[in-house]
């Protein structure tokens, strides 16, 4: 390895065996360690599922299933190696953390995957410590930073001495092969890794395929997850009431969230009263009244950084809701029933559009960007679309065991006053589909409805 003021030596980052053995291990596999720099849910969280029944996932495991489905993945289409940029897939290689909403937009760290199963970690400066719990880190350096607020007029020799490394890496681990998937990276990467004639690779091809198919224990930490973020939506629930604002109702879940060891939440997708349509209106000072419709959406980061995408409409006050409101509601519940029970394996992409619930023709102009979503550690591959979007966004491919996908709908019309927001997750299986989402849909909604969907 080359040593330079932009790289620091590989060193060992082991738990002390004499320290692991001295501590007990959580039921997921961590260290039983109040003092640990690892994050992780909560005594809290971890009261609740075993109320429910809930095994947590054990993290040992789901490590070495993620590290060899990005390997397969490079093995498949004879790449020498990965780099990666994005916080969430340097997560998924490596299941580090490190100010994930900061590196999202400062890309301060990177990862190397060789098809070899070799991983190097470039952390930000002074961050060691952050991943010393994780054996399949194979080497920690830094100085991957090479974006103009950390480098300035010299982010293009950054830039350099970063590719060098990387051309030693490919070297040293892939041989002759050449081909480096890339996620992102900032232009001077890319021209420092072009001229050391790097041929260059999408790398979001792979990392997409990579995490479509969960494993056994992501299943269980997806499921954990939900579990947690559907306690935090009942806290959430049970703040919405007359003269709060929607910021109020919404900071609940932000605090359920964060008190059960969930991480960020990526949207604020909450709206209220006539602020329902049209959608993705995010939450703000608006003050409830009895009556108000208020429908959400929770673009939830949770335990373990699964990602819980669920939506609801609620009345607030425990009021009747209007008969045009049960009436787009009803429209949206159908929906996602009728969409839900399409899901099986062997089921075409463009399969599931022909088949989809028809929204009626008011409702078609402000439909949501996506019938079916994938999800995991946050919205994934694939994105399956309406019929009016299938020609210019559409691509197919094929539902398999193990995918897990988002089922949503949005209903309201044009200039009218209400939108109902509704959204389950689930997981295929061999069979069909397992729902992981349970929160009950509110039959204040449902009963004694006419309704034409």
């Amino acid at each position: 390895m080359t040593t330079s003021p932009f790289s620091v030596p590989a060193n060992a980052r082991r738990i002390d065996p004499a320290r692991q053995r001295a501590t007990a291990l959580k039921k997921d596999g961590s260290v039983n360690d109040n003092d640990r720099v690892e994050i992780g849910p909560t005594p809290l969280a971890f009261a609740e599922w075993e109320s429910l029944g809930l095994e947590p996932p054990h993290l040992p495991t789901l490590r070495t299933y993620r590290l060899q489905r990005i390997v397969d993945q490079l093995v498949a289409r004879d790449l020498g190696g990965i780099l990666l940029f994005d916080p969430l897939n340097i997560r998924y290689a490596t299941d580090t953390t490190n100010m994930q909403l900061w590196t999202t937009h400062n890309p301060a760290r990177a990862c190397f995957v060789a098809a070899s199963g070799h991983v190097v970690l470039w952390d930000f400066h002074g961050c060691d410590h952050l991943s010393a719990h994780l054996p399949l880190v194979t080497e920690l350096r830094s100085g991957a930073s090479f974006f103009f607020f950390e480098t300035g007029e010299h982010t293009d020799r950054h830039a350099r001495h970063f590719a060098a490394q990387i051309d030693e890496l490919l070297r040293q681990h892939a041989g002759a092969n050449r081909r480096l998937a890339v996620d992102r990276v900032e232009v001077a990467g890319v021209r420092a890794l072009d001229a050391l004639a790097i041929e260059l690779c999408s790398g979001q091809e792979v990392t997409e395929f990579a995490r479509m198919i969960k494993g056994p224990d992501e299943i269980k930490a997806m499921r954990c997850a939900v579990a947690s973020c559907e306690a935090s939506v009942a806290e959430m629930h049970r703040a919405m009431r007359a003269g709060a604002t929607e910021n109020d109702v919404w900071a609940a879940l932000h605090s359920g969230n964060i008190r059960r060891g969930g991480e960020w939440i990526e949207t604020r997708i909450l709206s209220s009263g006539p602020r329902t349509n049209p959608w993705f209106q995010e939450s703000g000072p608006r003050v409830l009244s009895d009556g108000d419709l208020l429908s959400f959406d929770t673009d939830l980061i949770g335990t373990y950084g699964m990602c819980v995408d669920m939506s609801r409409s609620w009345i607030c006050g425990a009021l009747e809701p209007t008969a045009e409101q049960k009436r787009l509601y009803r429209i949206a519940h159908d929906h996602i029933v009728h969409n839900t029970e399409l899901i099986k394996p062997g089921v075409r992409f463009t399969e599931l559009t022909a088949r989809a619930h028809r929204l009626p023709e008011p409702c078609r102009a402000q439909r949501y960007g996506v019938l079916y979503h994938g999800v995991g550690l946050c919205d994934e591959y694939p994105s399956i679309r309406y019929p009016e979007d299938s020609e210019s966004y559409g691509y197919e491919g094929e539902l398999q065991p193990g995918m897990t996908l988002c089922v949503e709908a949005y209903v309201g019309e044009v200039g009218g006053r209400d939108g109902i927001k509704l959204e389950n997750q689930l997981l295929v299986t061999q069979t069909g589909y397992e729902l992981l989402t349970h929160y009950p849909f509110d039959e204040s909604f449902l009963r004694d409805t006419k309704h034409n969907s």
